[in-house]
């Protein structure tokens, strides 16, 4: 009888646990060599990043290209699984760096630790009694990470929010860790546990939670764009994107979809990159719900001359040091091929692919469709499911799309038929 129960199960070599999996999911020898295939991660290097590792799982790696970003030109590394995602971002790259491309700017690398005590009776007197003792508190944070102190970060400063909650009031405090190239969650963790007895004594309550929040407001990135309408196809256009967008910023049925559309952009780079794709997606939907509405992470507008304005700003708690990016050598490459200095530039750089993802989705909206585009590259992956061979695919490809017609029944359909007119 099959069972996922298993004692020791981490204790296994990678091979041994790859039989395990293959003996309870009836694996095939092809089957398990196709998760045992090392590419440029390895099954061992994968073990040391992960529990219970048993192979990998390739994502196609692809550059988006044409992106000019203050004045320096990119090579964009995005790893992804979605058709059309590169295509679109370095189409409206192309069209936007003859206006001069993106500017950006950011908050700097601030972020922010949560320090959580409960059943304190006197919660406001606690909050004047910590902010009173902020010199003390910030010294005491440091000392925990020296290195980071001389490297010119460290914690900056702190906040005392009181929150109400189904427990009555709590006193929060928010500790700010500027913690450079680094994205942080472990340094301002430390931080945080380092001061929660002290946070005790001071408010007489009691120290629960005591953790990083990935709603990093203190560390945002922006970016704009101003693009000459008739590169976009005349007002009628640069109307229908400020349209959809007002259409997106006032309901959030459609702000979900805009705003996953920008995210394709982000996640792609954030993952090539070896950062987290899980913290920069909450806290980007957070950041978009942080007035009581969830809206949009894009404006648009239109400027006294008729030309489109795009902007964007979102928390992009992003390193260059630390975690999968300096362990994956697949991540490293990318980083190289970016040629970012630093993780605020690096979170720029990612901030201009959202804007352009979301331009493209846009411009796309407000002319042909959404879908045409992406059935064209959907057709592709449609045609090698149906086992059309590389010298008939083309032709396959298109009559599917002529006739919105995307289907693996339908592309076998036309392989018979081109078949039959080659014999």
């Amino acid at each position: 009888m099959k069972t996922s129960k298993y004692s020791g199960f981490y204790k296994l070599s990678g091979t041994d646990r790859l039989n395990e999996v293959a003996d309870f999911a009836a694996l095939t020898e092809g089957e398990k060599e196709m998760l045992r295939r090392d590419g440029a991660l390895s099954l061992k290097e994968a073990d040391r990043m992960i529990e219970n590792a048993i192979g990998i799982m390739p994502i196609p790696l692809g550059v988006a290209v044409n992106f000019c970003i203050n004045g320096k030109d990119y090579l964009i590394p995005m790893a992804t699984e979605e058709p059309s995602v590169i295509a679109a971002a370095s189409n409206m790259a192309r069209i936007c760096r003859a206006d001069g491309g993106f500017r950006t700017s950011n908050t700097g690398a601030v972020m922010i630790a949560q320090i959580q005590a409960a059943y304190v009776s006197d919660v406001y007197a606690a909050r004047l009694k910590i902010l009173e003792k902020r010199e003390a508190l910030i010294r005491a944070a440091n000392e925990k990470d020296p290195l980071l102190v001389q490297m010119g970060g460290g914690m900056k400063d702190l906040d005392v929010r009181i929150v109400e909650s189904g427990l009555g009031k709590m006193v929060i405090t928010h500790i700010l860790v500027d913690t450079r190239d680094a994205m942080g969650a472990n340094t301002v963790n430390t931080m945080a546990e380092a001061l929660a007895p002290m946070i005790e004594n001071l408010t007489g309550g009691k120290v629960y939670l005591r953790i990083l929040s990935n709603l990093a407001d203190q560390r945002l990135a922006r970016a704009r764009v101003e693009i000459d309408q008739e590169k976009l196809g005349g007002e009628a256009v640069v109307d229908g994107i400020i349209s959809a967008y007002a259409f997106a910023a006032a309901d959030p049925y459609r702000a979900a979809t805009h705003n996953k559309g920008i995210m394709n952009g982000i996640d792609a780079v954030v993952l090539a990159t070896g950062n987290d794709t899980r913290a920069i997606e909450s806290g980007a939907h957070a950041y978009a719900a942080r007035t009581g509405a969830y809206t949009t992470l894009t404006t648009w507008e239109k400027t006294a001359g008729g030309n489109l304005v795009g902007t964007i700003e979102l928390p992009m708690a992003v390193g260059l040091v630390g975690g999968a990016t300096k362990v994956h050598p697949v991540a490293k490459l990318a980083v190289k091929i970016l040629g970012v200095q630093s993780a605020l530039e690096l979170g720029e750089v990612i901030a201009c692919v959202g804007l352009a993802q979301n331009l493209g989705a846009m411009k796309a909206l407000a002319t042909e469709g959404i879908q045409r585009g992406h059935m064209s590259l959907h057709a592709k992956n449609v045609a090698a499911m149906a086992g059309v061979p590389q010298d008939m695919a083309d032709a396959v490809i298109q009559q599917m799309v002529e006739e919105k017609a995307v289907r693996i029944d339908r592309a076998k359909e036309i392989m018979e038929e081109l078949e039959g007119k080659t014999k």
